[in-house]
């Protein structure tokens, strides 16, 4: 199982936000390839990046960050991008760029059709966030919820060819609040794509917890605020994944 760790960009910095308000930002470096650096010396096997402005403006804000980010990367560690991906157009600049996969979150429940398009037209790089509270998928930086059943909507995407997909439960992001094992567990069983957890991861006791359910197909999961704060050890969090 991964540990991915998260870089969030905002204005070019790396941050965390608590629950998504990006009035409820913390920011941990302002270089984001000095950070990139940083994780790919401890060893990560994958990494997590979010356009923030993007996500807030519909169209990427900070590629120069994420370059910036690839270039540090280079081929040994792939990077999955997300926020403001919108088009087809972005998708193909990203991977030019060298990004691995492409996060799609917002426009594939408001635009299945995108979706769909993105996966025939990029296989293999394509996954689906999806971000619930209660079971409801949460749309437009998790300012409103949809009334979507996460379950359904994520077979539908499954269907489509996303090649995993990334669940947040956005009651616990950014509170290191534990991540939420069985919510995560019952989607997982319920898809033949990998899940990755996202959303409150707090200490080993977490990762432990998701790798004993690994078979049920949990791939990986997102860590964020609480290895940027030291609650959890990046390396001992891979060692017992």
């Amino acid at each position: 199982m991964l540990i991915i760790p998260a870089i969030d960009i905002k204005d070019g910095h790396c941050v965390r936000l608590q629950q998504g308000d990006m009035q409820r930002a913390t920011t941990f470096s302002d270089n984001a390839g000095e950070m990139a650096a940083r994780w790919k010396g401890e060893g990560c096997k994958r990494l997590h990046v979010v356009d923030l402005n993007g996500a807030f403006a519909g169209k990427p804000k900070n590629e120069a960050a994420i370059k910036q980010i690839i270039a540090v990367m280079g081929d040994d560690v792939p990077v999955q991008v997300g926020g403001g991906i919108r088009d087809l157009d972005t998708i193909e600049r990203y991977l030019d760029d060298g990004v691995t996969y492409i996060v799609i979150g917002t426009a594939a429940v408001k635009n299945p059709g995108f979706l769909h398009e993105a996966c025939d037209a990029f296989p293999g790089h394509i996954i689906v966030a999806l971000d619930a509270k209660d079971g409801k998928v949460a749309i437009d930086g998790w300012s409103k919820l949809s009334g979507h059943d996460v379950v359904d909507l994520a077979k539908r995407f499954q269907d489509y060819g996303v090649e995993a997909v990334l669940y947040t439960d956005i009651g616990r992001d950014g509170m290191m609040g534990g991540v939420n094992i069985e919510a995560t567990v019952k989607l997982a069983q319920s898809l033949t794509v990998p899940v990755i957890a996202s959303g409150g991861l707090n200490d080993l006791d977490d990762v432990k917890k998701l790798k004993a359910a690994e078979a049920e197909g949990i791939m990986g999961v997102i860590a964020g605020r609480a290895i940027y704060e030291g609650k959890l050890d990046f390396k001992a969090a891979q060692a017992a994944a």
